[in-house]
């Protein structure tokens, strides 16, 4: 992981070569059944389990904390890795305090420092003074995650600046599927596995045999990788590292004729572009309106939210931080917790509409079998005044609407306060308030029935403070 500015064009180069160098994966391994038609194409048990985390954190800690450094080059002494009061517990605490539900761990990051004693290298905390060489952050981590109900995950980066192997490609390739082993058959079962390419122009990866290794041991976990990993990816990159989704966000990709359900991860740090700390981290640290937005545009246009986490030499999250991700979690809440949304207010309906307005994600409203026009209205005894609306597809029978429109009922008839295409996973439509008795969501048009589990309204009176 780094900066976005440097990312982009070493994945353009690494995805070229592997393109080139790689055979396609069978459907089985893919996932997906062959299908002509989005439509056709449906999430995995696992994918729609993932896609409910909705938010995790990913931990960068490791020799660049200690020199200074996003980018590690290989050659820091692991000496320099030291810190005295690590603490894994800490860091999933201030997680969840902001909402986070899993927590990925950056293993081994480019600079090929292990957090785990591989039995492949030297190059690991088993070399390092820490614990006097018999520490294991990969298991404390592991064991933290887990103890608090969180679900854990782990990066391994493929590109390695410090492995003499890495030159030896098929060498390479061995060394790299080992250390995967040993972290895929000994911390328990993985959310999510990391495959970050940046930083490997000119060189080809074994993908096909990483991944039917991994689906050997860990079946259920998530992968991430570029679309242009296609075939071996669950997730994707959402492009760059701002924490924005761009556009209508729709879970099925096409590329080059073959659809996918891939749906997107936005990954992005807590800091100002710095994945690891940095002794002036209290300056870059983002505030919680600018957090704010990152949640909306990115969990709230149905997208994964990654955020960034770095532990200081210490080996725990400062002060700051862990304030500044309690106020984020407070402010979410205050904005859009159960508490807040006006939905639930609405009048005695039908058990069908109710199922959308319960705050329930296992309960949804479906329009009528068949139908590709539908209306859920939502009444009031008294008026409401809202901005924001956010609307969830049930997706397990694939993403159906293609076009909607919020609409609030005014002065005798129904005024359009939103419109858009995509819901997905969850949408969140922000307009100039309204007051109303009467709400509805307009479906214009879906490629199926459509089904809604989630209708709510909100009011954001204030602006979240810093």
């Amino acid at each position: 992981m780094k900066p976005s500015r440097d990312r982009t064009n070493h994945c353009r180069h690494l995805h070229r070569r592997v393109l080139a160098g790689v055979l396609a994966v069978t459907l089985a391994c893919a996932g997906t059944a062959a299908a002509e038609n989005f439509i056709d194409v449906t999430p995995s048990p696992q994918q729609t389990h993932w896609q409910d985390l909705e938010f995790g954190v990913i931990v960068h800690f490791g020799t660049n904390t200690f020199l200074d450094r996003e980018w590690g080059d290989g050659n820091a002494d692991p000496a320099v890795f030291n810190p005295d009061q690590v603490d894994p517990g800490q860091w999933v605490k201030a997680a969840q305090s902001a909402g986070a539900k899993y927590l990925v761990l950056v293993a081994k990051h480019h600079d090929g420092f292990a957090l785990w004693p591989t039995g492949q290298s030297d190059y690991s905390v088993k070399s390092s003074p820490w614990l006097h060489g018999k520490g294991d952050l990969v298991r404390m981590t592991e064991q933290a995650v887990r103890k608090q109900g969180m679900d854990f995950g782990i990066y391994l980066s493929p590109w390695d600046r410090h492995e003499p192997r890495y030159k030896d490609a098929k060498a390479y390739d061995v060394f790299y599927a080992a250390q995967m082993d040993e972290l895929i058959q000994n911390y328990g079962p993985l959310t999510e596995w990391w495959l970050d390419g940046a930083g490997s122009s000119g060189h080809v990866y074994d993908f096909k045999k990483y991944i039917e290794e991994l689906r050997t041991y860990q079946p259920n976990t998530m992968v991430f990788a570029d679309v242009a990993l296609f075939d071996y990816g669950d997730i994707r990159w959402v492009g760059q590292e701002d924490g924005h989704i761009r556009g209508e966000n729709w879970n099925v990709i096409d590329r080059h004729g073959e659809l996918r359900w891939r749906p997107v991860e936005v990954d992005t740090p807590l800091h100002k572009l710095q994945w690891f700390w940095h002794p002036n981290s209290d300056t870059t640290l983002k505030s919680v309106p600018e957090l704010m937005d990152i949640w909306e545009n990115s969990v709230g246009l149905g997208g994964q939210l990654m955020l960034g986490l770095a532990p200081n030499r210490h080996g725990l999250l400062p002060a700051a931080d862990v304030a500044r991700l309690k106020a984020f979690g407070e402010a979410l809440q205050a904005r859009y917790g159960n508490d807040s949304d006006l939905a639930r207010r609405h009048l005695p309906t039908d058990a069908n509409t109710a199922a959308a307005l319960d705050g329930n994600d296992d309960t949804f409203w479906s329009a009528p079998e068949g139908s590709h026009h539908a209306e859920l209205e939502v009444d009031f005894a008294q008026p409401v005044t809202f901005d924001r609306s956010l609307s969830k597809e049930w997706l397990n029978a694939g993403q159906q609407v293609q076009k909607y429109t919020v609409q609030a009922w005014v002065d005798g008839s129904w005024k359009t306060v939103a419109s858009a295409e995509a819901i997905g996973h969850m949408k969140i439509d922000r307009f100039a308030p309204v007051t109303t008795s009467k709400v509805r969501l307009n479906i214009l048009s879906s490629v199926g029935t459509a089904h809604i589990r989630g209708f709510e309204l909100f009011d954001v009176a204030e602006p979240a403070k810093p």
